[in-house]
């Protein structure tokens, strides 16, 4: 199965190659743009996600100061 996903993947890529560098830009654009969007945004959320538990992790353990 390996094997024919590494000849599709050759094959493309030498397709690409050989196209017009207009062609080929356009063509990367089109599938990097929402990818690393997409990825972005998974990023965003992940950090988000950990700051606002370490936040209420934070708020839950502090501990007032005392004036004795």
């Amino acid at each position: 199965m390996f094997d024919g996903v590494a000849r599709w993947w050759d094959s493309f890529e030498l397709w690409l190659a050989q196209q017009w560098f207009p062609v080929q830009f356009v063509l990367v654009m089109a599938v990097l743009v929402p990818l690393c969007a997409a990825l972005g945004w998974l990023i965003h959320r992940a950090v988000d996600l950990v700051a606002d538990r370490a936040g209420r992790f934070r708020r839950g353990t502090r501990r007032p100061d005392r004036v004795s």
